[in-house]
């Protein structure tokens, strides 16, 4: 496949190489990282209005807070980046933006 110059790319390609199975469904980690914490609570309100279950990882020795959902279904680029734009441009207006993204356990 050919995915983007992209950081996105990147993590598509890298899956590729790790033999990745993107013809199954699986559980995808969002992350949405905010310019202050903690962030507002209706950024969070309207987030959880967007994507239903929100969990929020409070700032410690490895970085600092965020708020994550999750997506179900197949892992492909134009997805990942349609979710990712759609939370971001939501999120804007309370300093808050959805770049980074994981994939957790196979739904399938």
């Amino acid at each position: 496949m050919d995915w983007p110059n992209d950081p996105d790319g990147e993590v598509f390609r890298l899956l590729q190489s790790q033999g990745f199975d993107f013809s199954k469904t699986y559980v995808i980690d969002f992350n949405v990282d905010f310019d202050r914490w903690p962030p507002d609570p209706e950024a969070l309100a309207a987030l959880k209005s967007l994507v239903g279950e929100v969990t929020i990882f409070e700032p410690d020795q490895y970085g600092p807070g965020f708020a994550q959902f999750r997506f179900q279904g197949l892992v492909t680029y134009e997805k990942v980046i349609e979710i990712q734009r759609q939370i971001t441009d939501a999120m804007t207006l309370y300093g808050g933006r959805c770049e980074s993204w994981g994939v957790g356990s196979d739904a399938t």
